[in-house]
């Protein structure tokens, strides 16, 4: 099973770097990965994919919770949207492929950010099966480069993490 999580962190440096060992050292697989700065001072968002029972993931929220740096985690089982950023580069050998990589495109509603004699830039945002669907579909014309974000996700409705500070550990 596919879990989305969103960790709220202090936003100093190693943070990321502890989050991603624990979850190696503990044998389990991060499907994706993106951080950013909230509108919080000081604050970050990681958001991570994980693949796995209920077990695993209990495992994984208890061991992020351990960690000083982290404020809140949250398992977006919940409705939630959820968004993932792709460029895509796909080579273009002549005019009549050309047309058919931009219907394509257009059905997607994928952006052209970038044109050259051989090859263009998509960029498409969607849900991770959209996104994949779309590689999928320019596979044919020939894939040169695929730069994927990872998931990120927030909770629907009027439901926000709420920042509490943990308590010091003893």
């Amino acid at each position: 099973m596919r879990h989305v999580v969103s960790v709220l962190v202090q936003d100093k440096p190693g943070v990321l770097q502890r989050i991603a060992g624990l979850i190696a050292r503990r044998g389990f697989n991060i499907e994706s990965l993106a951080v950013g700065r909230t509108h919080q001072e000081g604050l970050s968002r990681v958001s991570l994919v994980v693949t796995g029972d209920d077990r695993v993931l209990e495992q994984v929220e208890k061991q992020l919770n351990r960690l000083v740096e982290v404020i809140k985690v949250t398992d977006h089982s919940e409705p939630h949207v959820e968004r993932e950023l792709a460029l895509v580069k796909v080579a273009v050998p002549g005019m009549e492929e050309r047309l058919e990589i931009k219907d394509i495109a257009e059905a997607f509603r994928a952006r052209i950010v970038d044109v050259a004699r051989k090859s263009i830039i998509f960029e498409l945002t969607g849900d991770s099966s959209k996104v994949q669907n779309f590689i999928e579909a320019m596979r044919p014309y020939g894939l040169l480069e695929v730069m994927r974000t990872g998931a990120v996700a927030l909770s629907r409705g009027e439901q926000v993490l709420k920042v509490r500070e943990k308590k010091p550990a003893v």
